[in-house]
């Protein structure tokens, strides 16, 4: 789906608008913010953690083809099956072969990747028909919308909104009366899915990490539908990118410390659940194939480049929840599948810096990302590189470009920029006329439009460090 920047600008104007969202975002904006401090706080040893699964996840990607041809072998070793994609149009193929012509109920456990592929329309187009499992996705999946967020895909729903949306949808299955309890909510979703889950051939799920010593997928989840999704089908679909190997069970264990307490304040997730090849003749339930798609999409050219350190990321969301943009707006503005800073760097490498100019300029460069970021990714660092990647490819306006070189010319000649910003000083605080404050002015109507600009009180930092 191609983003322009007008239609992040015309989004993130009408989500500061909407009252519903507002009341979500803020809601859960503290609680995911709250509970990561709390259990950091309680594990003295965090920052070391951290250091060592930066070590680990670099290391890992100075081997990554060693490791995913380890990955594949024990993966084949075990039983199961591993396919390639290089692009969305070609996992999305991939799947479709195995599931086939012949149309089908589809289980699917929550998968980014499965999102960045659009493989539900995919499949649909060939009259499958899709089951999301995971109840944030099955909330959107019947709003007919995207996911907001990485890890909770409906936080930009009230409690409000999906009582309305279950009984609009819910009748047809017997349930007529409106469930305005969260429990209630729940259980609602539980019981229209339970005869889905019984009933499909067929089951997708996503991968937070791949083990190169085991051949396992890793999920984790705190629902528990991802194992049902992954047990009950006669076949066991894993899509994943190829960034998500790790060398070992070993591993795995210290990023697993790292993200539930990134993600949403917890020590571990209440299901961490390793699969490894398909059902053996001693197994008491599991899948009768196991097959793993792999996607490439664009990331062997991120590991080859200055953006690489994006490949670190775990996908905990961390950096979401503490972006004052992403707060202000949600998820939808940035008009693809992974919003916030992670979203701002991810979406123009891959679907190109043209049809996301703005979302590098949808940061204030706080650098909070960065701080709270498990995986220490430089996002600001990533974010100024794609601007000046858009600066050098013409891809801002003409009057950015000049207001860009104007600047830069004064810059290179310290008198000159002198004299011009001591002039600019008194010319300003004249036009305040004593208000100490702007509530309009020209080329800052950005600003302006929803705050004062501070007047000039005095002379310019340079001036007053001479005198100093």
């Amino acid at each position: 789906m191609a983003l322009t920047a007008r239609e992040f600008k015309h989004q993130a104007e009408v989500a500061l608008h909407d009252v519903n969202l507002q009341r979500a975002l803020a809601k859960a904006k503290g609680g995911f913010v709250a509970k990561r401090r709390a259990a950091v706080a309680a594990l003295p040893e965090f920052e070391e953690i951290r250091t060592a699964a930066r070590a680990i996840k670099n290391h890992t990607l100075a081997n990554l083809d060693a490791y995913l041809e380890q990955f594949e072998r024990k993966v084949e070793e075990s039983g199961g099956k591993v396919h390639w994609a290089r692009t969305p149009e070609e996992a999305c193929e991939t799947i479709q072969g195995l599931i086939g012509s012949e149309p089908r109920q589809v289980l699917k456990g929550k998968s980014m990747v499965s999102e960045e592929i659009d493989l539900n329309h995919a499949l649909e187009q060939h009259g499958h028909t899709m089951v999301e499992t995971d109840l944030g996705e099955y909330i959107i999946q019947l709003a007919h919308e995207r996911p907001s967020h990485i890890i909770a895909p409906a936080v930009h729903k009230t409690r409000e909104q999906i009582t309305d949306l279950f009984h609009t949808e819910h009748p047809k299955y017997g349930l007529t009366q409106p469930v305005t309890e969260v429990g209630a909510i729940v259980d609602e979703a539980r019981q229209v899915l339970r005869t889905k889950f019984l009933n499909s051939e067929f089951g997708i799920t996503g991968a937070n990490f791949l083990i190169a010593e085991t051949g396992s997928t890793v999920i984790v989840t705190n629902e528990g539908n991802g194992d049902l999704s992954q047990i009950l089908p006669r076949v066991h679909i894993v899509t994943a990118s190829i960034e998500k190997v790790v060398p070992t069970l070993d591993d795995m264990s210290t990023l697993l410390r790292l993200l539930g307490r990134s993600a949403t304040g917890q020590e571990i997730t209440s299901y961490t659940t390793l699969s490894t090849g398909p059902r053996r003749a001693d197994d008491r339930d599991g899948p009768e194939e196991f097959h793993v798609v792999l996607l490439d999409n664009g990331r062997s050219t991120m590991l080859g480049n200055e953006f690489r350190d994006m490949l670190r990321c775990i996908r905990c969301g961390a950096c979401l929840n503490h972006c004052p943009v992403y707060g202000a707006i949600g998820g939808h503005a940035y008009g693809w599948v992974y919003p916030g800073p992670m979203g701002s760097v991810l979406t123009p490498l891959m679907i190109g810096l043209e049809n996301a100019a703005d979302l590098p300029h949808a940061c204030t460069l706080n650098g909070r990302c960065q701080e709270v970021c498990p995986m220490s990714i430089p996002l600001p660092d990533m974010l100024r590189a794609l601007r000046f990647k858009e600066h050098e490819r013409r891809i801002t306006s003409a009057r950015s470009r000049g207001a860009l070189r104007a600047w830069a010319y004064l810059a290179r000649r310290p008198r000159l920029y002198q004299a011009v910003t001591g002039l600019a000083m008194r010319v300003l605080r004249q036009l305040a006329r004593g208000r100490g404050r702007f509530r309009s002015l020209p080329l800052a109507a950005g600003w302006t439009g929803s705050r004062d600009l501070p007047a000039p009180q005095g002379k310019t930092f340079q001036a007053q460090w001479r005198r100093r």
